[in-house]
């Protein structure tokens, strides 16, 4: 791997944490004071599960979209689909600043819909670049649907 290769990698991953970190910041202030007393939906994990879900996600996330960087495909291709990665990797970042930060469940609910969107878009735009890359974005979306009806529920038993 040449160096160029592995400051691509290290430069998706910093993306990746970075936007996670930016959720965690705002996330973990909360989970003991307003998150603990709100109604909870049926099938909301231990808070436990969170961080390791989450950081496990990122890594691979930012592990496909590298894998999309360094295939030989056409380059306006590559382009559209890591723009579409970086559109999904925001939207992510804003969702806790909203929902935990915020305290607005319904607003994080439009946003998580829109990040759902996007991950679908961009696992479509991977595909025919690398199939080992969209699939490695299938356990986010997968992740993500799950957080939606999270996030919806929360809203509906908070409102």
């Amino acid at each position: 791997m040449s160096s160029a290769q592995i400051r691509a990698l290290l430069g998706f991953l910093a993306l990746a944490l970075l936007a996670g970190a930016v959720g965690g910041s705002v996330t973990v202030p909360n989970i003991h004071s307003w998150y603990a007393v709100l109604p909870h939906p049926p099938g909301t994990p231990p808070n436990w599960l969170f961080a390791p879900a989450w950081t496990a996600l990122y890594l691979d996330m930012a592990i496909a979209a590298w894998i999309v960087w360094r295939s030989p495909d056409i380059p306006t291709r590559q382009r559209r689909a890591l723009s579409l990665w970086g559109w999904q990797l925001a939207a992510n970042a804003m969702w806790s600043p909203i929902f935990f930060g915020l305290h607005r469940p319904d607003i994080a609910l439009v946003v998580i819909c829109a990040l759902d969107a996007l991950i679908v878009a961009t696992i479509a735009a991977f595909r025919p670049i690398s199939r080992v890359a969209a699939a490695m974005m299938a356990p986010y979306l997968a992740w993500c649907l799950f957080a939606t009806y999270l996030n919806a529920g929360f809203w509906f038993l908070n409102r």
